[in-house]
């Protein structure tokens, strides 16, 4: 059953694309979607894409907008390609955008100074630049639960769990090797200089195996794996049918599947259907919850599959990739309502919503109101830190599904923030921008 849902999800990238957009009027809220539901990539685009589109939905036909404000918004299909991906952005900003969410690393660096000239505020969902989680250097973007950086260390941390350390130790981790295999780009290249400066502070041996993209030239790599480094652990921080590949060939010489852990986006059902037996026992990082019983789902088949409005196949819908874009969509939308209790219950300017953003504090009181008291944790932005939580779950595959094998494992902060701090640093100086002054409370 969900083999043949995985090939419906990828019938549907090959057919026909069709726009979904709402028209936009005066008292509307309008957000751009750009998303990839074509290209070499629309396999892994298309449920995200499907996510965002329902809870909109949801939000208009359940509660009749945010504060009597309906939603309406348009998709513009990037392919993952950073040049469409500005060239969508350029086409909707002028829509009166309240914020906008790119759907690559790549995209979002080539956004990051367009969306703050244009007072657009941003959101990453765990990629895109990790020095962007420092407010005071760039008051417009915000990553939410974490940045590549936090993710990666609460990652180290759980290997060292493995390897039998205490949560503040990480002592066994000395004289181990891990292996990094990584998309080659932006995204696969962001967690480097984290995984560099832990393995030179916690005494580990970080060997790097750079994938070219799309990753389906694995063979020589693997062997290299097995017969250079040995590592201990794998981590494979890919995108795309790169993970299902490097899942295959680890079986193929041999490494041991439970000893490699995906990033956050590299452990998803599209990632591991396709090899069958070679995924079971693959972990992977998380950050929201696993599948589709939390309330918020029974609303989203209540109110937008009855009703013939659902954005794709509803047997996807609580699967990985669909519940992540649910989840940006939750805290766009919940940005929008914390910025109309500043502003006033009307469509709103970008610089208003970002006002929003920066006051987002999702509790767990509003966490039971929207009834995902599985599905997504408290999240807290602020001036100086527009990265939330950050901490991650590992979940694991059992040839049927996910299953979650951890508790949650905050990140390393004492030497997460230094990083971003530093980067953004440099980054100011080489931009000429004067940091902002944010509270320290």
């Amino acid at each position: 059953m969900r083999m043949k849902r995985f090939l419906r999800s990828i019938g549907a990238c090959l057919g026909a694309f069709v726009l979904l957009a709402a028209p936009t009027l005066a008292d509307e809220q309008f957000i751009p979607s750009l998303v990839y539901r074509t290209g070499p990539y629309g396999t892994f685009g298309e449920p995200y894409a499907n996510g965002v589109a329902d809870y909109y939905t949801l939000v208009n036909e359940r509660d009749g907008g945010v504060n009597g404000v309906r939603l309406a918004w348009e998709e513009c299909d990037t392919k993952n390609d950073d040049r469409r991906g500005v060239a969508c952005y350029e086409r909707l900003k002028s829509k009166g955008v309240a914020a906008v969410s790119p759907p690559s690393t790549g995209i979002a660096e080539a956004l990051l100074e367009r969306t703050e000239a244009d007072g657009i505020p941003m959101l990453t969902m765990s990629y895109g630049p990790s020095a962007a989680a420092d407010g005071r250097v760039f008051p417009y973007a915000f990553s939410m639960p974490a940045t590549a950086w936090s993710e990666a260390s609460a990652i180290v941390r759980y290997i060292a769990q493995q390897e039998g350390d205490a949560l503040t130790g990480l002592e066994t981790l000395k004289g181990k090797t891990i292996a990094l295999v990584y998309h080659d780009s932006p995204f696969g290249r962001e967690p480097v200089p984290l995984l560099q400066k832990l393995a030179e502070a916690r005494g580990f041996t970080l060997a790097r195996y750079p994938v070219a993209p799309p990753g389906l030239e694995q063979k020589v790599i693997w062997q290299r794996i097995t017969g250079e480094a040995r590592p201990d652990w794998v981590l494979l921080w890919g995108w795309g049918f790169m993970n299902a590949v490097a899942l295959k060939e680890a079986s193929s010489v041999g490494f041991p599947v439970d000893r490699v852990i995906g990033s956050f986006w590299s452990g998803s059902e599209q990632d591991v259907l396709p090899v069958g037996d070679a995924a079971l026992g693959y972990r992977a990082a998380n950050v929201v919850g696993l599948g589709a019983d939390d309330r918020l789902f029974d609303d989203i088949r209540k109110f937008v599959y009855d009703q013939g409005k659902g954005a794709g196949d509803e047997d996807l819908v609580g699967e990985v990739l669909y519940d992540r874009g649910l989840a940006a969509a939750v805290v766009t939308v919940e940005a929008i309502r914390a910025a109309q209790a500043i502003h006033g219950n009307r469509a709103l300017a970008g610089a208003e919503v970002r006002d929003g953003f920066e006051a987002l504090d999702i509790d767990r009181y509003r966490v039971q109101d929207l009834g995902i008291e599985g599905f997504l944790r408290p999240l807290k932005f602020g001036c100086a830190d527009h990265k939330g939580g950050g901490a991650v779950y590992i979940q694991q595959w059992n040839s049927v599904g996910w299953e979650k094998v951890s508790d949650w494992i905050p990140p390393m902060t004492d030497a997460v923030r230094p990083m971003i701090e530093d980067a953004a640093a440099a980054y100011a100086g080489k931009k000429g921008i004067e940091p902002r002054a944010c509270p320290t409370s």
